[in-house]
Order: C-alpha cells, then sequence, then structure tokens
C-alpha cells in the first residue's frame, strides 16, 4: 500500500510534451490547431442540425446529439494545453490543473464509452424488435439513460482522481506526457503504487473492455437476427461500429494494463483525444442521408434568409 508518510510538496509538474523538436512541434501546432477547430465546428454542426430540424427527433440522434457534445468537451480538456505547449519551451501544469485535467478526461472519456454503448442498445432494439421500439426506447428512458452515462462516468473519475490525489510526491516533477494521467503520475509517487495502479487499471480497464465485450454481444445478436432482406437495417450500424473501433481500441491499449508506460502511449492518446473527436462528425454525416440532407437545408435556410 501507498504509504502516507511521505508528504506531498509538488506544487506544479512539468510536461514533456507531445514532441520536442521545435521546428516539427509550430507544424504540429498548426495541424492541431485545425483538427481541433474542426472538433469544435464539426461537432457543433451536428448538434444544432438535430435541435433544429424535426425529422431528426428519433433516440438514434438525440444519443448523437449528446456524442458530439461529449468529443467537444472531452477533446478540450487535453487539445488546448497541448497547442500552447507545442509553442513555449517550459510546459508546466499546477498540481491543481493536473488533478483537474485528470478528473475531467476521465469524466468525459469515460462518459462516452457509456453513451457508445447505450447507442449500441438502441440500435439492437430497433433492428431486432422494430415493432416495440418506439415503447421501449421512449423519450423518457432516452433521457434515463443520458443521465446514466453522465453518472457513470462521475464515478469513474472521482475514483481515479482520488487515487491520484492520496499519491505523495516528494521529489520528481516530470510528466512523460503531454497531459496529466493516472499511470504518469504513479511513475511520480514516492512509494509503492503496486496496489494503486491495480485498482485504476482495473477501474478504467475493465469498464472499457466490459462496454467492449456488451458493444460486439449487441452486433452479434443484431446479425443472428436480421434475416436475407432486412441487411440493409445493418447499414444504419457501420457509423457506429466505425467510432466504436476507432475510441475502444485505443482506450484498451491504454488502460487494461498495470501501471506501466509505453514510448506509443503519447501518440496513441493524441488518436482517442483528438483524432477520433475530428473524425466523428465525418462519419456519421459522410455515411448518413438524413443527416446530410438536413445540413442542406439548414445551410439553405441560412443562405435564403442572407439575401432578404
Amino acid at each position: 500500500m501507498v504509504s502516507m508518510e511521505n508528504k506531498t510538496n509538488v506544487t506544479e509538474f512539468i510536461l514533456h510534451g507531445l514532441i520536442q523538436d521545435k521546428t516539427v512541434a509550430k507544424v504540429c501546432c498548426s495541424l492541431f490547431l485545425l483538427f481541433y477547430a474542426s472538433i469544435i465546428f464539426g461537432n457543433l454542426l451536428i448538434i444544432i442540425t438535430i435541435k433544429t430540424n424535426e425529422q431528426l427527433n428519433s433516440p438514434m440522434y438525440f444519443f448523437l446529439s449528446y456524442l458530439s457534445f461529449v468529443d467537444i468537451s472531452y477533446s478540450t480538456v487535453t487539445a488546448p494545453k497541448l497547442i500552447y505547449d507545442l509553442l513555449v519551451e517550459k510546459k508546466t501544469i499546477s498540481f491543481v490543473g493536473c488533478i483537474a485535467q485528470l478528473f475531467a478526461g476521465h469524466f468525459f472519456g469515460c462518459t462516452e464509452i457509456f453513451l457508445l454503448t447505450v447507442m449500441a442498445y438502441d440500435r439492437c432494439i430497433a433492428i431486432c424488435k422494430p415493432l416495440h421500439y418506439t415503447n421501449i426506447v421512449n423519450k423518457r428512458v432516452c433521457g434515463w439513460l443520458v443521465a446514466a452515462t453522465w453518472v457513470g462516468g462521475f464515478v469513474h473519475s472521482v475514483v481515479q482522481t482520488l487515487l491520484a490525489v492520496q499519491l505523495p510526491f516528494c521529489g520528481p516533477n516530470e510528466i512523460d506526457h503531454y497531459f496529466c494521467d493516472v499511470h504518469p503520475l504513479l511513475k511520480l509517487a514516492c512509494a509503492d503504487t503496486y496496489v494503486i495502479g491495480v485498482i485504476a487499471a482495473a477501474n478504467s480497464g475493465v469498464i472499457s473492455l466490459s462496454c467492449f465485450v456488451v458493444l460486439v454481444v449487441s452486433y452479434a445478436v443484431i446479425l443472428v437476427s436480421l434475416r436475407i432482406g432486412r441487411l440493409k437495417a445493418l447499414y444504419t450500424c457501420t457509423s457506429h461500429i466505425t467510432v466504436v473501433v476507432l475510441f475502444f481500441g485505443p482506450c484498451i491499449f491504454i488502460y487494461l494494463r498495470p501501471s506501466t508506460t509505453f514510448s506509443a502511449d503519447k501518440m496513441v492518446s493524441v488518436f482517442y483525444t483528438i483524432v477520433t473527436p475530428m473524425l466523428n462528425p465525418l462519419i456519421y454525416t459522410l455515411r448518413n442521408e438524413e443527416v446530410k440532407n438536413a445540413m442542406k437545408k439548414l445551410w439553405s435556410g441560412k443562405v435564403k434568409r442572407s439575401e432578404k
């Protein structure tokens, strides 16, 4: 167990960042700034489109609008700090700021995991029990499911944060990452962190893996229940399956293991904190005619109002 006799005397942490080469860092800064702007614009466009179009009032789009909001929030936890740090020599973050970033990252990340699982449940009911779909997944149920994802994300994040807060930091304060997370902090603690590491891995990894198993089972049930002539219904799931693979793969790689770090961790983290939230709007719009038509109507309506 971690001994609390060593008091924490670290007031700030120094982040190693993502890239050390200054020239490459400037190029990456512009690139990530473009990525972050795309995340904000793309996901906001999906939210506005769904909220302003009455034809997109099904549970699937209700959940999609919340997924877009979570994507914006999740990327905002790390992207602005990463972009800023790529331009400065000394990359620091206060102890309080580090803990806050850890809490927010796990809160929105875990909420997204639960939300993707709920979306799989929604598709499973829609395809396997189409006649009872509106009764099973009604507005009240949708509200409770979304609330449950937020509560689940909060509980998970509180556990991870409490594990990090009780760690004693009495010397080294350089984090080999571009944001604060449990594994990098465990390496800096002045105590035996084996038990804490196992708990942290179990908390994050088991959630990621169990939800992924639920998702796989849901789509297995969908495939088994589909008959010839209804395979077109599976097309509505392809966008969600793509997002699940892109998000869950890196998360399982990072968190379903003991408190060790690999050189590839930073690049893998970039993928699920920035790249996937940027790709989500493209994946859902390019493969969804209803959303594309709604966006066209929204755009044409704005153009007509501007011409008056």
